[in-house]
């Protein structure tokens, strides 16, 4: 299930790249906003690699693997709403989905030391 859900996050975060790149250039005409999509979809594609570290782990830590989903819903969807509405008050929601992604990666620490 990792390695499946590694590859549809990792495909949808290269496509919303692309279109922030693209598609939002002369819609959202704000370049700190365009900036902020730029953010979301850089720690969203690093997490799909994520997804694949604990596909690929001798121990598969789900847990890690529900933490960075979240962190990447959190994160980068807040950042990714945020610039196509341009309430800013969802940045509020932004740092949740940052502690998800850091309980992630610690989950995937620990779970590797009893991985031998």
């Amino acid at each position: 299930m990792w390695w499946k859900l590694a590859g549809v996050v990792g495909a949808l975060g290269v496509a919303l790249g692309a279109f922030g790149a693209h598609g939002l250039k002369g819609v959202v005409t704000d370049q700190h906003l365009l900036e902020v999509w730029d953010t979301g979809a850089r720690y969203h594609l690093i997490h799909a690699l994520a997804l694949a570290a604990v596909a690929a782990h001798p121990r598969s830590p789900s847990l890690a693997g529900w933490l960075f989903v979240a962190g990447i819903v959190l994160f980068s969807g807040s950042l990714y709403t945020m610039t196509l509405t341009g309430v800013r008050w969802l940045g509020a929601i932004t740092p949740l989905g940052g502690v998800a992604f850091i309980a992630g990666w610690l989950v995937l620490a620990f779970a590797a030391q009893g991985a031998r």
